[in-house]
């Protein structure tokens, strides 16, 4: 079965991992217009949802965050407003404007609330050097409450590496390893380009390289997971990861691992 899932060019739904295609992530995308809405319920999972661009309110019952939203795009060098919703939590997502929004889905637990995540909330980070300079910002990481979502977003500039050198999280071995199923979400700045991303195991048992478009999304239910970009075109990525223990650890691929030291 192919890792990537293409997306759709009309319609409120850009794309959507199909129902039971991981143990523990779940993922959608959608774009509104002005005045549309979108409902959501979590039920027995938790969400993030993480405003892509545009602006819009979030209600359910004991919150009503009004007027979110300052980026018009996900390659404005500005971190997004985002909201945790625990399970039971239903709530509306109103357009105030033209919007992409992400939906992201794990296993949820009693115990949680739900809560606005503000721009001024997210770590920004630089990774790597060179070429394999990208940009990186923690929406949901595991410093912060939730019981196993972790959602990053990462900008990797035009001829550089990205997820790089090949890293792996598919072994429950903490501390040097965790297992975690993981998405990407892909957007391609012009959006005509595309990027390249390959998945694999040590054993091979999955090897697949990918050119990946504007708004499609790769599966990593394990393997190592480089992405690649063209020059002249920027790469957005958002990950959603999770799995039976709330931590990331990886491992490098051995083979590759003498690049750190360049």
């Amino acid at each position: 079965m192919s890792l990537l899932v293409k997306s759709s060019k009309r319609g409120q739904t850009m794309v959507a991992l199909e129902a039971g295609r991981l143990e523990y992530v779940g993922f959608s995308a959608y774009r509104l217009s002005l005045g549309e809405t979108l409902p959501v319920s979590a039920g027995d999972k938790e969400l993030c949802l993480v405003l892509l661009s545009g602006r819009v309110t979030i209600q359910g019952e004991g919150f009503d965050w009004q007027n979110l939203g300052d980026r018009h795009s996900v390659f404005e060098d500005k971190s997004p407003f985002a909201a945790y919703l625990p399970p039971g939590t239903d709530a509306q997502v109103t357009a105030l404007s033209d919007v992409q929004i992400a939906v992201c889905a794990a296993p949820g637990a009693a115990g949680f609330e739900p809560r606005l995540i503000r721009p001024e909330h997210c770590k920004r980070s630089v990774r790597g050097k060179g070429a394999n300079t990208r940009y990186v910002c923690d929406i949901l990481p595991d410093s912060e409450p939730a019981h196993s979502l972790l959602v990053v977003e990462v900008r990797t500039p035009s001829g550089h590496s990205s997820s790089y050198p090949p890293h792996k999280h598919d072994t429950d071995d903490l501390p040097h390893q965790s297992f975690l199923e993981e998405t990407y979400y892909h957007q391609i700045n012009p959006p005509q380009g595309y990027v390249f991303q390959r998945v694999y195991t040590d054993d091979r048992s999955i090897d697949q390289a990918m050119a990946v478009e504007n708004s499609d999304l790769v599966v990593v239910p394990k393997g190592y997971h480089p992405v690649s970009v063209p020059y002249g075109y920027e790469s957005y990525y958002l990950n959603v990861m999770a799995g039976p223990k709330r931590a990331w650890h990886f491992h490098n691929d051995p083979q590759h691992s003498w690049l750190l030291d360049l």
